[in-house]
């Protein structure tokens, strides 16, 4: 059924070496399912920023502009708080995550955001709501960098973009979800509650379900060998080896033993070579993506007011945008592991440069819409690439704390990237913010271009 291989002699190696030989059967499928369900909650979360704030601005609590550089009163206040938590998150995320493993800081960072989201939805004052959410932050955080880590390492090498992608399609299924409810909520108040106080609850409810469906996820094999703890590593993967070869219906491939380059396991090794120049890179790339995919996502709504949409059509707009967003992440199905992700990255950052610019010079209905659906179908396509890039580009010792470290970069720059965008926005209106993105992306795309390395189908070993 298995190779019966010395593992006190090969180690980690063979065990990586063994989980990459594995055909694509529907116990690996069922693995990224697990994972995916919970980014529809993440993203839900994540994402819901930009679709409730015409609510909170309609119920007093904050305003579209920002009174003072740093006010606390504005919608860019709010999104700022969120991006403060993500940083602090992700910061801390990879260390926990490389010390406690993937499947406890995954599951456990799921609970504190839906208990900080429901504390948030009962909030009167800007100051409480902006706790909360950067409250809620931190636990968004931590699950953004360890699913990125544990789908890596679950996966057979030939399906990590498609995993990737198949992850993020089910998440981007609660961007239109979020919309639709929204403008459905938002203008109204039911139970005493105003309707953007619904839309946090609902996504509430649902994360705690999926919370019980990740307990059937095993321990990342790798990880476990990398810890030296083989004999559970050996355990978890031959159960999944059990499964795929009773699906397989025929004696598994040999695994091919690649050797590891040595790591310490430390934070120093993120400065060492050949990871120095790749954190430097991912770093570069997480400040300048992050003005480019927040700075459309987080304010959908609040461009389509400032091209003079009333608050109810611009909802109804941004609903209709956001259908798009699954289906970016399922075209990726088809070419995730066809195309090299670093080509995707650029071609979709050059895609969101030229469609912005043309959509801050439009206001026509059929314009609007379909230059909408174009940016989310490029930044969605340009998310998943760029996830399961930055993931494979590091070893597993160190990588749930190297995607922390690079991914926390861009919540930082995030936080001063909402002031930022509100202010441009004032002063420059639509065509300013999507000037601002357009030289965001060239940048993105520049470095990728230069600097960053192939990684289609090589073992993470390789790479």
């Amino acid at each position: 059924m298995r190779d019966f291989i010395d593992l006190n002699q090969s180690g980690a190696a063979v065990i990586s070496a063994r989980l990459d030989r594995l055909p694509v059967t529907r116990a690996v499928w069922k693995l990224v399912i697990l994972l995916s369900l919970g980014y529809f909650f993440e993203l839900y979360d994540l994402l819901y920023t930009a679709y409730i704030a015409p609510g909170l601005v309609k119920s007093g609590m904050l305003t579209t502009t920002t009174p003072g550089l740093f006010g606390s009163t504005g919608v860019a206040g709010f999104v700022a708080a969120l991006f403060a938590g993500l940083f602090i998150g992700t910061s801390l995320a990879g260390f926990l995550a490389d010390r406690y493993g993937r499947r406890a800081i995954f599951t456990w960072s799921l609970l504190w955001y839906v208990i900080a989201n429901a504390c948030m939805a009962f909030q009167d004052t800007a100051f409480g709501l902006n706790c909360w959410r950067l409250v809620a932050g931190i636990g968004i955080g931590a699950e953004l960098v360890v699913i990125g880590a544990y789908l890596t390492e679950l996966v057979p090498k030939e399906l990590r973009g498609r995993a990737f992608a198949c992850g993020q399609a089910l998440g981007f299924v609660s961007v239109p979800v979020a919309a639709f409810l929204s403008y459905w909520l938002v203008p109204q108040t039911l139970f005493g509650l105003d309707g953007w106080r619904w839309v946090v609850l609902i996504g509430c409810h649902g994360a705690v379900f999926v919370w019980w469906i990740r307990r059937a996820l095993p321990e990342s094999p790798r990880w476990l060998a990398g810890q030296g703890r083989l004999v559970e590593a050996e355990a978890v993967l031959s159960k999944i080896e059990q499964q795929v070869q009773a699906e397989y219906g025929a004696a598994l491939p040999g695994p091919k033993v690649v050797p590891r380059i040595p790591e310490s396991g430390q934070f120093a090794d993120l400065w060492r070579a050949p990871w120095r120049s790749r954190t430097i890179l991912m770093i570069v790339f997480n400040v300048f993506q992050t003005i480019g995919y927040y700075g459309f996502a987080s304010w959908v709504p609040t461009l389509l007011i400032k091209h003079g949409i009333t608050i109810t059509t611009s909802l109804q707009y941004a609903s209709l945008i956001a259908l798009a967003a699954p289906i970016g992440p399922l075209l990726g199905l088809l070419i995730a592991d066809r195309l090299e992700r670093k080509s995707v990255i650029i071609a979709m950052s050059l895609i969101i440069l030229f469609a912005g610019l043309l959509f801050s010079q439009v206001s026509d209905m059929v314009s609007v819409i379909a230059l909408g659906v174009c940016l989310t179908l490029a930044s969605n396509m340009l998310s998943y690439s760029y996830h399961a890039y930055q993931a494979e580009l590091f070893p597993t010792a160190i990588r749930a704390r190297a995607v922390g470290f690079v991914y926390s970069w861009g919540r930082l720059a995030a936080i001063f990237n909402a002031f930022m965008i509100a202010a441009v926005l004032k002063l420059g209106g639509v065509t300013g913010v999507f000037v601002v993105i357009g030289c965001a992306m060239l940048i993105i795309a520049a470095v990728i271009y230069r600097f960053g390395p192939r990684t289609k189908n090589l073992a993470v070993e390789l790479i």
